[in-house]
């Protein structure tokens, strides 16, 4: 059985997740209207990618034989800005939700929960390859940013990105 402490920390994870996969989704809509598909298909399969984060979790604590607590999801913001703008924004929350696995795991440690601990070193590793993927991007962005046609090739090779 999962402590009372951590089965809250781990539903309040999924709902993370969850709104993170609505953000990403928020950010495809975002750029399939400024008519940057290849941003808009990398953002849409991050949203695919944080559903599978959810449901990790959810299984986590169905399979240790607790009960899963869906929580309210926030409406994430409609309009977003230049290419940059949208991946510093990325990088930033990915940044968050790395902080938040850390605390969970900090809380899985204290309590002694072995199980959890391992089942969340896979999300601490997956957090380094996020931020690692978000920062180049932002790196690629700030090089090209006056150069207009570049923006348009990084969206293409953007795009190109495979399910995981």
């Amino acid at each position: 059985m999962i402590s009372v402490t951590l089965l809250k920390a781990l539903n309040e994870q999924i709902q993370k997740e969850l709104y993170s996969a609505y953000l990403y989704l928020a950010m495809s809509a975002h750029f399939e209207a400024a008519s940057l598909p290849g941003f808009a298909s990398w953002t849409r399969m991050q949203a695919q990618e944080e559903q599978e984060h959810a449901l990790k979790f959810y299984d986590f604590i169905n399979d240790r034989g607790s009960r899963v607590e869906l929580l309210a999801i926030e409406k994430p913001p409609q309009e977003f800005g230049t290419p940059l703008e949208v991946f510093k924004e990325i990088l930033e929350h990915e940044k968050k939700v790395t902080a938040s696995i850390h605390k969970l795991y900090e809380i899985a440690l204290k309590e002694g929960d072995y199980p959890a601990q391992m089942m969340l070193h896979w999300f601490i590793n997956e957090q380094v390859e996020e931020e690692k993927n978000a920062g180049q991007i932002v790196d690629q962005l700030q090089m090209a940013e006056d150069h207009k046609g570049i923006v348009l090739n990084i969206d293409h090779h953007v795009g190109k990105r495979e399910a995981e």
